[in-house]
């Protein structure tokens, strides 16, 4: 409501909104209002590519594209929209790229690439330019684009971030109006609950995730993302939680576009196989796949490694609480105290008071699953971590498009392949997913789920099964007529 009419009167826009504000649709009506207008009003000219909308990361990418082409749906006709970081191969982009689509959305990266080998060309046509997560745009494009341009930049913590904003700013925004719509960067504690826990070792987090996952429903009613500082505990917690038949799904930007896509729509679905995600490593949070994806409806964030810095914070917690109320639950050891104070110092400060309230656990209560911890632990090692990634790995290659055509050229590799040794990452024991009734803590029973006890057999059922488990060399009769030998000749 207050960026589209500053933008219809051909001001330039930094941007600032909270998370679930809708500010790709704020730049996608925009730019669908300027199409149809310079459609209906404007001269014949000929066709070409007048928005480009810039994202950080190819799930982004495809992200806004989807926006665009929902609100663009009674005139698609008339707006065709591209996406330049898609999964096919360059050749077909280059080829949709040669229609000359009115909005092309794409990663710097790939557009840098495309007008390097000029199948895409904007000199002459650009007429609006959009950067989503303006923190994160890298300046080497801007030489390709013209001179005289209408920009659009937003970012949820655009000014948290100074160096490189600030040239941004003095390169592409000149008549500017800059835009804070929300004081606040997280939802209030009537829609999202942030606590803390503090855990004295990684065990201690490793049981207490178990026990939360596993019996406390209530705080964990549905979806839930699962967040860690590096890729090796992302498939390392998988398997471990595996052990106790919950399931979880690693997502991480060193899975192919196609998978990565694939796993975010079934979790909006409610049809993935697993309800954690995990993020990729520290290195790279700012950057990493959670940042800026909806997650429809999730109901809790984990926070198993406290984030990095404080704007990763405010990152991963801005998963939920957008459609639903939400919590946030940060595990913390007793050496990150001091860190996990830089976090609380951000959050008080817009807030005017503490933020991250303590959990209040009891650990006792749930003492007596922690030989259970241990015996999970004790079946993931390293061979497990690696063996559960050459799994996925092998059916990417099975399942890539890319690789149909060398397959056919080359059956051999296929066979060899699909007739290569089974993996099997971890044992997994099915007696861990159930809790056995003398396990639940007084206060859950009648919300969990007992171990089934076996039915007892009968006297015959026993006797039967055991005469099936003998020797059948030992116990076998023939039923046929006897056998005479032939008598002697004399």
């Amino acid at each position: 409501e207050k960026a589209i009419p500053l933008a219809l009167e051909g001001k330039d826009l930094l941007a600032q909104a909270g998370r679930g504000c809708r500010k790709t649709a704020a730049y996608a009506i925009l730019m669908l209002q300027l199409l149809l207008h310079r459609t209906v009003t404007g001269p014949v000219v000929e066709h070409a590519v007048r928005g480009l909308v810039l994202a950080p990361t190819k799930e982004l990418a495809q992200q806004a594209q989807s926006m665009i082409q929902w609100l663009a749906t009674y005139c698609a006709q008339d707006v065709q929209v591209a996406n330049a970081s898609a999964a096919e191969d360059s050749a077909f982009q280059r080829a949709v790229l040669m229609e000359k689509p009115d909005v092309v959305v794409g990663t710097p990266s790939r557009i840098l690439s495309h007008l390097q080998q000029d199948s895409l060309k904007l000199h002459d046509s650009l007429e609006l330019l959009v950067v989503d997560k303006a923190d994160l745009f890298s300046l080497s494009l801007l030489c390709h684009l013209p001179r005289i341009y209408q920009a659009f930049l937003v970012s949820a913590t655009v000014f948290y971030f100074n160096e490189d904003v600030q040239a941004l700013k003095e390169l592409v925004l000149h008549n500017l109006v800059t835009l804070k719509l929300q004081e606040s960067q997280l939802p209030g504690p009537d829609q999202l609950q942030q606590f803390q826990v503090v855990c004295e070792t990684e065990e201690e987090k490793l049981l207490l995730l178990y026990a939360l996952l596993k019996l406390y429903l209530s705080l964990i009613r549905s979806k839930s993302l699962l967040f860690v500082n590096t890729l090796e505990w992302s498939y390392w917690l998988h398997l471990f939680l595996e052990q106790f038949s919950i399931p979880t799904c690693v997502l991480s930007g060193a899975l192919p576009l196609l998978s990565r896509c694939h796993i975010i729509s079934q979790f909006n679905q409610g049809q993935a196989s697993g309800r954690g995600a995990k993020g990729d490593k520290a290195s790279n949070m700012e950057a990493g796949v959670a940042r800026g994806i909806d997650f429809h409806y999730v109901s809790a964030v984990l926070n198993f490694d406290l984030p990095p810095t404080p704007e990763a914070y405010i990152h991963q917690t801005g998963r939920t609480a957008r459609y639903n109320p939400g919590i946030v639950l940060t595990f913390v050891l007793p050496r990150e105290q001091s860190h996990l104070g830089k976090i609380e110092d951000l959050l008080s400060e817009e807030n005017k008071g503490p933020i991250l309230l303590p959990y209040q656990f009891r650990m006792e209560k749930i003492e007596g699953f922690r030989y259970r911890c241990w015996d999970a632990m004790h079946s993931v090692a390293k061979q497990a971590i690696r063996e559960v990634r050459l799994k996925e790995t092998k059916e990417e290659l099975l399942h890539s498009k890319k690789l149909k055509m060398y397959f056919e050229d080359n059956p051999r590799d296929l066979q060899v392949l699909q007739h290569d040794l089974p993996l099997h990452p971890a044992v997994v024991k099915p007696h861990l997913g159930h809790v056995p009734d003398y396990l639940v803590p007084t206060a859950l029973h009648g919300l969990v789920h007992p171990h089934k006890k076996r039915k007892r057999l009968s006297s015959s059922h026993r006797k039967a099964k055991r005469a099936k488990s003998q020797n059948p060399l030992h116990s076998f009769k023939h039923k046929g007529k006897k056998f005479r030998p032939a008598a002697k000749s004399s």
